[in-house]
């Protein structure tokens, strides 16, 4: 779905489809990151590791947000918001609390898991948070080996583990990841049953191009990419 489309357009799409889902908790883990829990109908939704949904954010603007956790038997879900200076959809996000109800539309996408894989690495930034805890228990119920590294700003260091995340490395945002040299070194291109891992390399735009050459080079595992956001770009 296209991030920007005319008002009168949002309006009728609107109009038709009313809100579809109830704020029912919101909780900061941190200054920048805030877990909602929605309530809805969502029986007929197909969520899938990598899918997103749609969240009108103004009156022309639309932002993907990805589902951590979802129950469709108690109808809830939760979305863990990256609350990150002026952009409109944290703007919007930020202003949400409970009672507020909204249209959120059905998840879309690219499915992210390789089930067939042993090892499976997951490198992403704030913005991946929701998609590493929909990741998680799959897994872990299936047996997989895994790592999950971030890089984060220093007030988000302990959010994956006040989220629950497991084996996970937490990396300081501080441009390490546009390193090529820098990130070959890491222990992950020194043990050799990770050489044919499945990565799922996600977040910002040059730091994930940046990961993938190195990924390439030094491994024959299957790469999947999704950039969630680019300096100076809005709506990716």
């Amino acid at each position: 779905m296209l991030s920007r489309i005319p008002k009168w357009m949002g309006d009728l799409f609107e109009g038709l489809l009313r809100p579809n889902a109830k704020i029912v908790q919101t909780s900061c883990v941190s200054p920048q990151i805030k877990k909602i829990r929605f309530q809805g109908d969502i029986s007929k939704m197909n969520f899938q590791i990598g899918y997103a949904n749609v969240i009108r954010v103004s009156e022309t603007e639309y932002r993907n947000y990805t589902v951590a956790y979802h129950d469709s038997e108690e109808g809830i879900f939760d979305i863990i918001f990256h609350l990150h200076g002026n952009g409109v959809g944290s703007r919007y996000t930020d202003t949400l609390e409970k009672n507020d109800v909204l249209y959120i539309s059905p998840p879309r996408g690219k499915n992210l898991y390789e089930p067939d894989v042993r090892q499976q690495f997951i490198f992403g930034d704030e913005t991946s948070l929701g998609l590493a805890c929909s990741f998680l228990p799959i897994l872990k119920q299936n047996q997989h080996q895994f790592q999950f590294y971030f890089e984060l700003d220093e007030e988000n260091q302990n959010v994956p583990e006040l989220l629950g995340l497991q084996n996970f490395t937490v990396f300081p945002k501080n441009g390490s990841f546009r390193n090529e040299k820098w990130i070959s070194d890491l222990p992950l291109f020194k043990t050799p049953e990770w050489k044919s891992a499945s990565f799922v390399l996600i977040g910002n735009v040059k730091s994930v191009q940046t990961f993938r050459k190195v990924v390439r080079s030094n491994t024959s595992g299957k790469i999947t990419t999704q950039g969630y956001w680019l300096e100076g770009k809005k709506g990716l």
